[in-house]
C-alpha cells in the first residue's frame, strides 16, 4: 500500500508556531514519526507540504494520476474554505483522511467547519502527531 501525506499552510512552521497547540517538534520530526509508523504496517508513504492552494491542488490530483492507495491530508486553514481542494479531492475516487493535530472542535468557531469533511473518509483531530497515524490505519483498513 502506498499512501500520500499531504500538509498544507503553515505546517512548516510546526515546532515553532504556537507549541502550547502544535507541540515542539518540526514538521520534519513528525514525518520521520509518521514513516516510522507507516513502514511497521507495511505502508510506503510520501510527504508533501505547501502554502499554496494551487499546490495542495496538484497534489490531491496527484493521489489518483501517481496511483496512490489513498491520501492523509491536514489542508491546515485551508480545510475551512478552500472548495477547490474539496473539489480536487473528490475528484480522485481514492479515499482521503482529514487530520488536524489540534482538535479544531475546541478552538474558534470558524474552525468548527470543514469544507473537504463529505469528501474524506473520516476526520480525525486532537490527537497531536499521531492525528496521521490513526488516519494511516484508517486507509489499511479500508483494504
Amino acid at each position: 500500500m502506498k499512501i500520500m501525506v499531504i500538509n498544507g499552510p503553515n505546517l512548516n512552521m510546526t515546532g515553532l508556531r504556537e507549541p502550547e497547540i502544535y507541540g515542539s517538534e518540526t514538521l520534519e520530526d513528525i514525518n520521520n514519526f509518521i514513516s516510522d509508523y507507516a513502514k511497521s504496517k507495511g505502508v510506503e508513504v510520501d510527504f508533501f507540504q505547501s502554502n499554496s492552494e494551487g499546490d495542495i491542488v496538484t497534489a490531491a490530483q496527484n493521489v489518483l494520476l501517481k496511483n496512490y492507495d489513498g491520501c492523509v491530508i491536514n489542508a491546515g486553514a485551508y480545510t475551512h474554505y478552500s472548495y477547490a481542494i474539496r473539489d480536487a479531492i473528490a475528484s480522485t475516487s481514492k479515499p482521503f483522511v482529514e487530520v488536524h493535530m489540534s482538535d479544531i472542535h475546541k478552538r474558534e468557531a470558524f474552525r468548527h467547519n470543514s469544507v473537504i469533511k463529505e469528501v474524506c473518509v473520516k476526520q480525525i483531530a486532537g490527537f497531536g502527531k499521531e492525528s496521521y497515524t490513526k488516519g494511516i490505519d484508517t486507509l489499511v483498513n479500508l483494504k
